[in-house]
């Protein structure tokens, strides 16, 4: 089991108060919190290593270079990647998103398919929308049942000799539906079809293996796996990275420069332009230890425990409607209680030392799948405790009796 008084001596942020009361974060999804020791990483790169990478000779270069390729070689293992040359840096899930829509733009034609889901975060949908309009593609949304999970047959039936990509949440970061990924990519790959996985809320609480899932793209943030901001992972097959051209031109991804021509530089150099952050990515580095250290396992375990006990009390309260209730759900709970809005209920959790998130969650064609405008959402992590969630239900009760 969990330590959790050792756990949370490491994140002093939860020592702090708002408005005069304990302050319990449940904003999770949104951004996680940093431990000490991830921290401590990033005030040595700054102190002891700050120089530019892969452009030096000198000794400070060198051992920033070797932190940053270190770290890459890292992600790769985490992952289950064949190679490190298909680790590419970016600076979140967003980005990593918006390399593959603009790469593979160039590829596609009018006329052309791209399937997505009602799920989406408005970063998986807004990338292809903005190609859509150059290339005058269409995009599909499968749809999703009442309780959150998505219709596989509608899926299925989607394919046309027109589709030439799949991109999916692995996660939802409203219902936290945990989306039957291996079958969708198996789906996809019966036609052809390539398949991006957005694992933006899935990163931090499932253990991640590219070779078992097959898909050809992964996206992840450093920020939500308890390491720093700015800093984000596109995995994809060499095959197809290989393929794409690059996203960005400038420092670094070229091979040789004149006026006349330029090539560019090897996997994964060829999609990083510019000086990265070497810094977060160095305490990307010990944040995937950290985490592994702890044990996704032992992760999964408590987080489930603090979700059953979050839904049972909301449930408890008249008026509640939880949305989504996959059977294969994460620490995820987004809910209404009866005509209150969410603006309001966050506003008022708030005074009370509670931070959740509130409002369309970057996921409005969801919003208007359920009927609704906003919600509530609760997001768990390893570091917080039943006697929070306990206190949570309590406060929900105590802001629902004022309307």
């Amino acid at each position: 089991m969990l330590d959790l008084k050792k756990i949370r001596a490491e994140y002093p942020i939860l020592g702090r108060t708002v408005e005069g009361r304990p302050l319990v974060y449940l904003d999770n999804a949104a951004t996680s919190l940093t431990p000490d020791c991830v921290v401590k990483v990033i005030n040595e790169m700054y102190h002891c290593h700050k120089a530019n990478v892969h452009r030096g000779v000198h000794t400070l270069s060198q051992e920033a270079t070797d932190l940053v390729e270190a770290t890459r070689e890292k992600v790769r293992q985490h992952i289950h990647a064949q190679s490190i040359e298909e680790i590419v840096f970016t600076r979140g899930t967003t980005e990593s998103i918006n390399l593959v829509a603009s790469s593979l733009g160039d590829m596609l034609q009018h006329g052309d398919e791209i399937i997505l889901t009602v799920m989406e975060h408005h970063s998986n949908i807004v990338p292809w929308q903005l190609i859509g309009r150059r290339k005058r593609i269409r995009i599909r949304a499968v749809p999703i049942s009442d309780d959150g999970q998505l219709d596989l047959e509608a899926y299925e039936d989607m394919f046309t000799e027109n589709t030439r990509f799949v991109a999916i949440a692995h996660v939802s970061n409203v219902l936290g539906t945990v989306n039957p990924v291996k079958q969708m990519i198996d789906i996809a790959h019966r036609h052809d079809v390539p398949v991006l996985i957005d694992g933006a809320q899935a990163a931090p609480h499932l253990a991640l293996d590219m070779q078992a899932m097959d898909c050809d793209f992964y996206a992840l943030s450093s920020h939500k796996m308890y390491g720093p901001t700015g800093v984000g992972v596109l995995y994809g097959k060499r095959q197809w990275l290989e393929k794409l051209p690059p996203y960005q031109g400038g420092g670094e991804m070229i091979g040789h420069v004149s006026f006349d021509n330029t090539t560019f530089a090897d996997l994964p150099f060829k999609f990083e332009a510019g000086t990265p952050d070497y810094v977060g990515i160095a305490a990307l580095a010990q944040a995937i230890d950290y985490i592994n250290e702890l044990g996704m396992d032992q992760i999964a375990a408590h987080e489930h425990e603090l979700l059953q006990a979050l839904t049972q009390g909301l449930m408890e309260i008249d008026g509640t409607r939880i949305f989504g209730s996959a059977p294969e759900k994460g620490a995820v709970v987004s809910f209404l209680v009866r005509d209150i809005n969410s603006y309001d209920m966050g506003l008022l959790l708030d005074k009370l030392g509670f931070a959740v998130r509130t409002g369309h969650h970057c996921a409005q064609p969801l919003m208007a799948r359920y009927g609704v405008t906003g919600m509530v959402r609760a997001s768990l992590a390893f570091y917080n405790t039943l006697d929070e969630v306990h206190a949570f239900v309590a406060a929900v009760r105590r802001v629902a009796g004022m309307f």
